[in-house]
């Protein structure tokens, strides 16, 4: 990875304060309701998620804003902000990237300051969701797209096998399978959502859209999500 491309391993990592260990997507509830309970299921449900879930809108919402951030467009930059909170699937879905986005925003606005960050707040007051912020300092900081989508759609992958993994679901080697399988997919996914754009979200992961609902009122949960 070059020199200018080493802050995505800082930003994404466990320890970058934007509390990642705290959701789990939904994946809690579809352990407990039986969809999710081993290697080949994970795998499945994850897959699932970057063919048309949410981490594929994700993936093509920080793509627009890296690319609005690059043109200095402050009101584009708004829109994709606020079309991210409207694609919310539920009240949880939209705290696990509101949640992390503003806690992103505001580590790097103290730690990594740039001109996008502070262009980024001073045209969209509400709060924001997670890929927008990261499009949007990846940009600030010269750090190219095609590196900041594969590193971003791990780093959402390699969140999840770890809430698997807390959940009991697989252990540490069975996790680490998912996440080689997985790869190609994730490499693929970061190719086609560099040249999408708006127009090309949407989805049908209807099974972890559903899950996301049925957290809300879950009984005992480790997660927020």
């Amino acid at each position: 990875m070059p020199a200018a491309s080493l802050p995505l391993l800082l930003w994404l990592s466990p320890s970058f304060p934007i509390g990642a260990f705290a959701y789990s997507h939904g994946l809690e509830w579809a352990h407990e309701a039986g969809n999710v309970t081993d290697r080949a299921s994970l795998q499945a449900w994850l897959h699932d998620l970057i063919e048309c879930g949410a981490l594929r809108n994700d993936a093509i919402l920080l793509a627009c804003a890296f690319r609005a951030a690059a043109d200095r467009d402050g009101d584009e930059l708004a829109d994709i902000a606020e079309l991210a909170l409207a694609l919310g699937t539920s009240a949880e879905r939209r705290l696990e990237t509101t949640a992390q986005g503003d806690a992103f925003v505001s580590a790097i606005a103290r730690a990594w300051p740039c001109p996008v960050i502070d262009r980024l707040r001073q045209a969209w007051s509400g709060p924001v969701a997670y890929p927008v912020a990261l499009g949007a300092a990846a940009e600030g900081h010269s750090i190219p797209l095609g590196e900041t989508l594969p590193a971003f759609g791990l780093g959402f992958l390699s969140n999840l096998v770890s809430a698997a993994i807390r959940l009991g679901i697989v252990g540490q080697t069975d996790g680490q399978r998912v996440l080689a399988a997985l790869l190609p997919a994730a490499e693929e996914l970061a190719t086609v959502a560099a040249g999408a754009i708006l127009d090309d979200l949407g989805g049908a992961a209807f099974r972890s859209d559903l899950a996301s609902l049925s957290h809300e009122t879950q009984y005992t949960r480790l997660f927020r999500s």
